[in-house]
């Protein structure tokens, strides 16, 4: 993917990189270690190839529909601002 103009910023300078991808769907997650993209040098916007992205759809449907094992599973604690927003001491 050769990108011209970064839509978020107009920069004009990109890197390859590799990155975390998390991919959402019907309330279910997945997080992709390494996920090659080409990312903005100013602002750091990534872009990402459709095959790419395909990739990660086809690797969530095998976890989450076709049973496939995975290497690591992650607990993560979820909250709403609502519920903790007045928890918060501002001094």
């Amino acid at each position: 993917m050769k990108m011209s103009i970064c839509h978020f910023c107009g920069n004009k300078n990109f890197k390859p990189n590799l990155v975390q991808y998390t991919y959402k769907k019907d309330g279910k997650y997945i997080i992709i270690d390494d996920v090659p993209c080409q990312q903005c040098e100013y602002c750091g916007e990534q872009y990402f190839e459709a095959s790419v992205l395909k990739n990660i759809e086809f690797e969530y449907e095998a976890i989450h529909s076709k049973g496939k094992n995975i290497k690591k599973k992650l607990i993560i604690p979820i909250e709403s601002y609502t519920e903790i927003g007045n928890e918060t001491n501002v001094t």
